[in-house]
């Protein structure tokens, strides 16, 4: 698998290098190309409050996130024991996935052009979901907007925290860079 995304880069990606960079560099009035802002990674994390009480559900999560991100997701666990929760210390909680390169610019090119016109009532992202870093962090609640997931085969409906981080110099370098990938971000 390893190999065959060696080679052409993705589509979002030539389109950053070729077009976008040059672009941004002339708008925001850098000096230097490396100053442009940059898509550096994609984290994809799902946290499964109910693995406490069905540890099996775990299984499921995994499979469903290996399909939509196209690689094999890490396991996290409880960092520490919370009783009234019956958490234990090291018990599976969720699963994350971190996308670099070509899988991160496929991943995003599915997100934005099909899983995210998918939601119920979409009318854009907000404005204000940056980091004071300049990074972007999305909520899903349902992961069957993806169409990799077939719904009958899912255990159960579960959301998502997706975050873009980007190189940048400020937030308005983040959301310019957004923008040139045709963002949804909500009309005023």
């Amino acid at each position: 698998m390893a190999e065959e995304h060696k080679g052409k880069p993705a589509r979002l990606q030539k389109l950053y290098q070729e077009k976008i960079r040059p672009e941004l560099k002339e708008e925001l009035g850098l000096k230097n190309i490396m100053e442009v802002p940059e898509l550096k990674k994609i984290t994809v994390n799902v946290g499964v409050g109910k693995a406490v009480q069905n540890p099996k559900l775990i299984n499921g999560v995994l499979e469903e996130l290996a399909m939509i991100t196209g690689q094999a997701p890490v396991k996290t666990r409880a960092r520490k024991s919370i009783a009234s929760f019956k958490l234990r210390e090291g018990m599976v909680i969720g699963a994350m996935v971190t996308l670099r390169g070509k899988r991160m610019y496929e991943f995003f090119d599915r997100l934005v052009n099909i899983a995210l016109p998918r939601v119920r009532d979409f009318n854009g992202l907000s404005e204000k979901a940056f980091d004071k870093g300049g990074n972007y962090t999305i909520g899903i609640r349902e992961q069957i907007i993806f169409p990799e997931i077939n719904f009958d085969q899912v255990d159960f409906v579960h959301g998502m925290d997706i975050t873009l981080v980007i190189r940048n110099k400020s937030v308005e370098h983040s959301k310019a860079l957004l923008k040139k990938f045709n963002f949804p971000f909500r009309k005023r």
